[in-house]
C-alpha cells in the first residue's frame, strides 16, 4: 500500500458527515437528553391504562378511574420534553414540571407506568434543571489555550499567582498626654 493509496486520502465530508455534525451541534446547545427521558417516560404513563393485554384467550384490561389523568400526564410530560428541546431557555420550568408531573402520576396512574415512566421522568427533569449552556473555549490559532492573564503573569507557572494579604495597622502618633488610652473619645474635653 503507498502513500497516495485511496484509503489514506484526507477525509472528504459527505452528506451524512455534515447532517451528523449539524445535529451534533444542536444536540450540545440544549438538554437532549433531558428531553427525551421526559418524552419517553410520557409514553408509559399515558399508554398503560389504556393497554390490553392478552394472555391466551384471556383479555386483561389495564383501564383504571384515572385513566383521563394518565392522559393528561403523559401528554403533558411528552410536550415538556419537546419544550426542553426546543425552547432551552424555559428548561427549569419543564424540569420541575415534569418532576411534579412524574411524582403525581405514582397514585394517578398504575404506579407511575409501573415505574418505568415514573423513573424516565424524573431524571428527565433532574436533568433538564441541572443542565447548564456550555461555554465555548477561545483558542489561540497555534491552538494553546489562552490564559487568564493573572496565569500568564507567573513564569510559566499553571497556577495563578495569589496576593499576599497583610493588614494595614493605623500608626498613632505619640500625643502630649502620653499613657493615656488613644481609643478614648475627646469630644467630651475643654
Amino acid at each position: 500500500m503507498s502513500a497516495e493509496s485511496p484509503g489514506l486520502r484526507e477525509h472528504q465530508p459527505n452528506a451524512f458527515h455534515s447532517v451528523h455534525a449539524r445535529f451534533h451541534n444542536w444536540r450540545g446547545q440544549r438538554p437532549f437528553w433531558a428531553g427525551l427521558l421526559t418524552l419517553l417516560g410520557g409514553i408509559p404513563i399515558a399508554y398503560f391504562p389504556y393497554a390490553n393485554m392478552t394472555l391466551g384467550q384471556l383479555t386483561v384490561r389495564m383501564s383504571t378511574t384515572a385513566g383521563a389523568g394518565s392522559l393528561v400526564i403523559g401528554v403533558l410530560l411528552a410536550v415538556l420534553g419537546l419544550t426542553m428541546w426546543f425552547q432551552p431557555a424555559v428548561r427549569i420550568f419543564a424540569g420541575v414540571a415534569a418532576i411534579l408531573l412524574a411524582l403525581v402520576s405514582i397514585p394517578v396512574s398504575n404506579i407511575g407506568g409501573f415505574m418505568i415512566g415514573f423513573l424516565l421522568s424524573l431524571l428527565g427533569g433532574a436533568l433538564s434543571v441541572a443542565w447548564a449552556p456550555g461555554v465555548p473555549v477561545a483558542a489561540k490559532p497555534d491552538g494553546a489555550a489562552e490564559l487568564p492573564d493573572s496565569a500568564s503573569a507567573g513564569a510559566g507557572s499553571a497556577v495563578p499567582q495569589q496576593q499576599s494579604y497583610e493588614p494595614q495597622l493605623e500608626q498613632h502618633t505619640a500625643s502630649p498626654g502620653a499613657g493615656t488610652d488613644e481609643t478614648t473619645n475627646d469630644h467630651g474635653r475643654a
